[in-house]
């Protein structure tokens, strides 16, 4: 499989119709950074959309990423899909006032996030970062229906989706998300302090979340150079993403949160060494997500993700 994918690539299991689609929008962490030099992997902030024919979409952080998914949704109010945000960071949550689908009298989105301080919930925290001055309009001046959740390591259903929420290692209070829809796994770790102490231990929330999953999307911001530096900083190295997913059982990786500093032909180097690494830790793909990238899991299962136009 070639090292990077153009915008509008889709990974597929071959054979019969997905059943599954896992969409990337935004891919990069801590800032929105697009330029001539990242053009192929984007530059946008965390958004990843779960699709299941006939279902309500499940979207994954509402980063900057959220603008573009809005651009393939319908304008017409019947938007209905849930947010699942992994903790209140600008690069996860500064989309929502520029998602469209939302500006529409008839739709609505439910927010799910862990509550960020005790005693401030979800709605709390929205009300008070998207508001004037920080910004001119409120979450509720918006025409659909915005609804927020607290949720923190427990299960939910939504939809035929079955959630596991768990806590995550980061800076404040941060979720993990295992979803299972459409028959497969996907969990979504987009921020994932390593140990700093120089040791490989998983907490066991994260191998919970990731246990045997068909994909596993987790945070690879860091190089081993980058850690030294910023080992505090709630973020972990490639090596660790692999580290992560291959002790957890899980089949595939995807390297996600790239560094806002990192440009094209350094993801690529990157990916190739974890390519390298994954190979000899057993599992079948590693992929470096991309704005456009769609992995498309179907009924029939092979062993390994295939390219297809």
């Amino acid at each position: 499989m070639n090292a990077a994918w153009c915008r509008g690539s889709v990974l597929r299991e071959s054979g019969g119709s997905a059943l599954l689609n896992v969409s990337f929008w935004g891919v990069r962490g801590s800032t929105p950074c697009p330029s001539p030099s990242n053009q192929r992997y984007g530059g946008n902030t965390a958004c990843v959309a779960l699709e299941v024919p006939g279902e309500d979409p499940i979207v994954l952080d509402l980063g900057t990423g959220l603008r573009f998914w809005g651009r393939t949704l319908p304008l017409d109010g019947t938007f209905k899909g849930t947010a699942l945000v992994t903790h209140l960071h600008w690069d996860h949550v500064q989309g929502l006032p520029f998602f469209a689908p939302i500006n529409c009298p008839g739709s609505s989105l439910a927010v799910y996030a862990p509550q960020p301080t005790p005693g401030l919930s979800v709605g709390a925290a929205f009300e008070d970062f998207m508001r004037p001055p920080y910004f001119p309009v409120r979450a509720s001046d918006l025409f659909g229906d915005i609804t927020f959740h607290d949720v923190q390591s427990e299960d939910i259903t939504i939809g035929s989706a079955s959630i596991k929420v768990r806590d995550v290692p980061h800076v404040g209070a941060t979720n993990g998300y295992r979803i299972e829809m459409g028959g497969f796994v996907v969990t979504y770790i987009s921020d994932h302090q390593q140990p700093i102490d120089g040791t490989d231990r998983v907490a066991e929330s994260v191998l919970e979340l990731c246990d045997g999953a068909d994909l596993v999307i987790h945070d690879a911001q860091y190089t081993p150079t980058d850690f030294v530096a910023k080992s505090d900083w709630g973020h972990c190295t490639v090596d660790y993403a692999v580290h992560v997913a291959a002790t957890a059982g899980a089949k595939r990786l995807a390297l996600f949160h790239h560094d806002p500093d990192r440009d094209d032909a350094s993801v690529d180097a990157l990916l190739a060494k974890a390519r390298a690494l994954g190979a000899e830790r057993g599992l079948d793909e590693v992929i470096a997500a991309a704005e456009g990238l769609t992995v498309s899991f179907s009924a029939a299962t092979t062993s390994r993700i295939s390219t297809s136009a």
